[in-house]
């Protein structure tokens, strides 16, 4: 096979959005959180049932997601005090 007719294969990388600042990154950059009947929790493997949504690793998006009604639009869920702190409790470092 001739140069000109070699093909590169480049591997599909997912890309997410931030729930809250809406950048578009690499989807293992972000921190998957999903809504389930037993309520909020964080998505390691990414592989959890229920309804998910991404935030970056900006403190300030963790900040707004707690103090605001973002994450309850995103997630199409009442968030309870109990799962607020559990996000608090998530926060990465500033």
């Amino acid at each position: 096979m001739s140069k000109e007719h070699a093909q590169v294969h480049h591997k599909h990388v997912p890309q997410r959005i931030c729930a809250v600042c809406r950048e578009k990154v690499e989807k293992q950059v972000l921190t998957r959180l999903v809504c389930t009947d037993a309520g909020l929790f964080i998505d390691p493997s990414g592989k959890m049932n229920g309804r998910g949504a991404y935030l970056c690793n900006n403190r300030s998006c963790w900040e707004r997601a707690v103090k605001t009604t973002i994450l309850d639009k995103a997630l199409k869920a009442t968030l309870t005090d109990e799962d607020r702190k559990r996000l608090q409790q998530a926060m990465p470092p500033s």
